[in-house]
């Protein structure tokens, strides 16, 4: 990988210019370079976009934020770069703020501001950003950080404004105010901006269908690569990585680690370091969400079994988990408090246990608010959490407005219920030790109820049986 970079000071004429460097790796610029290398390049077309499906959006979601803060300057940055080692970065992704209110997601640029300007009728809205630059300076060949030269094509001023519906402005005109709101900085933008998500809108839904798609896609190229996974000694790498290929060809990214936890790994909840055997007769977790280019992310998990077929322990607790999710999934109707879906799976997880024998109270004891919870050493997580542009969406809510919040039409939020059987659990039967499973499905709230955006991907024991068999007939 070429990554070094070398800062070229010029005063004046590329034939004066000096170089130093910052790095051993590299040799100063010679002089033929320098007095060449800004000429003899072709005009660049500046024909300008259309509004992106995703400005009309973005411009009301500005507008609700301006109404909050009448009077305030409030700043939105979009992230800078992250050191991942020396002089390597990680993939830049943008604030999750910044490309909701601007509408600029995988193609959005590292500190980039957006800034609301105080005005008597409101606010005026300008996103800064670096102009990409003149091919005279030296930043275009030699800065390999944000030099056009090392990182391709950066936007313009003009195509920005019009693509995003939305003044803009090079980053060098932006002046920090000492009583500027910043999100992540400011309690009451943070939460209000992260509020503003609860809700999501026609665009937002849309994205997150298509994030979903591709999800599901990927489930399919996993079950075709199951053979190689149980042939490589760290199967759950293939497993991953067969995902990621999906998430990287038809979306963004995926929108978190994906944990792929074959057999006694599956009962730790975020096994991200996958690099387990996957061996026939265990059962793999794969909890894994693709990221589309806007940004909107799935959350879907599945649980199966690598052999094709769940054995009669196995199927016992995989039911007990869709009988767990449906509960919860008829339980997220508009008015009831979000808190009652977690509340519906809980019933289901402690009735069940109890009857296998594994709590030391009744099923009422346990789901005592007060004095119970026994069975919650089984499934130690929540059932849902809100999803959009971040997994975990909305996050800076107040708890009124999230888990006490009543359920509302267009919220989209995930139903994961799971049983969980450490390997060295003793309070549980000796064949129920190292089974772990979680189905996870993505809800959308509408008028006339709960629609699971991921109802495609199969769920029962029976339909993922069936699923394995016929993705992996049609490989063979």
């Amino acid at each position: 990988m070429t990554s070094e970079q070398d800062t070229i000071e010029q005063p004046g004429d590329a034939a004066t210019a000096t170089t130093s460097t910052t790095t051993n790796r590299r040799q100063p610029f010679p002089q033929g370079f320098l007095d060449t290398i800004s000429t003899g390049w072709a005009e660049r077309p500046e024909s300008l976009p259309a509004p992106r499906a995703q400005a009309e959006y973005a411009a009301a979601r500005r507008a609700a934020v301006s109404a909050a803060f009448p009077g305030k300057r409030l700043v939105i940055p979009a992230g800078s770069l992250k050191q991942r080692s020396n002089d390597t970065d990680y993939p830049f992704r943008a604030h999750s703020a910044f490309a909701h209110l601007t509408g600029w997601a995988a193609d959005s640029e590292p500190d980039s501001l957006l800034v609301f300007e105080p005005t008597a009728g409101g606010h005026d809205v300008t996103l800064y950003f670096r102009e990409r630059a003149d091919r005279t300076t030296s930043e275009f060949y030699s800065d390999a950080t944000i030099g056009e030269f090392w990182i391709g094509p950066r936007p313009a001023l003009a195509g920005v404004a019009a693509d995003l519906a939305v003044a803009t402005a090079h980053l060098d005109d932006f002046a920090a105010g000492e009583s500027d709101l910043v999100v992540d900085e400011d309690d009451e933008l943070t939460r209000f901006v992260s509020e503003l998500r609860l809700v999501k809108d026609e665009y937002e839904i849309a994205e997150m269908r298509r994030a979903v798609e591709i999800t599901a896609n990927g489930f399919d190229d996993i079950i075709r690569d199951l053979p190689r996974a149980v042939a490589h000694p760290r199967g759950e790498r293939i497993v991953e990585g067969a995902f990621h290929q999906r998430a990287r060809s038809d979306g963004n990214w995926e929108g978190y680690d994906t944990i792929a936890a074959s057999g006694p790994h599956a009962c730790y909840l975020h096994w991200t370091r996958n690099d387990g055997a996957v061996l026939p007769g265990d059962l793999i977790l794969i909890d894994a969400g693709a990221e589309a280019d806007s940004l909107y992310t799935a959350d879907i998990t599945r649980t199966l079994p690598v052999n094709g077929t769940f054995s009669d322990v196995q199927r016992r607790i995989y039911d007990t988990v869709v009988e767990a999710a449906d509960a919860a999934f008829a339980a997220a109707q508009v008015g009831v408090p979000f808190r009652e879906v977690h509340g519906a799976a809980m019933d289901v997880i402690a009735r069940r246990t109890a009857e296998w024998g594994l709590l030391p109270v009744s099923a009422e004891e346990a789901l005592d608010a007060d004095k119970g919870g026994q069975h919650r050493r089984y499934m130690v997580h929540g059932t849902s959490h809100h999803l959009g542009i971040d997994v975990h969406d909305c996050a800076q809510a107040r708890r009124e407005m999230y888990y006490d919040g009543l359920i509302e039409p267009g919220m989209v939020f995930t139903i994961e219920p799971g049983l969980y059987f450490q390997i060295d659990d003793l309070t549980v039967p000796e064949e129920y030790r190292g089974i772990g499973v979680r189905i996870e499905d993505d809800i959308l709230i509408t008028a006339d109820g709960p629609v699971n955006l991921s109802a495609g991907i199969p769920r029962t024991s029976a339909e993922v049986e069936a699923w394995i068999a016929r993705v992996q007939g049609s490989a063979s």
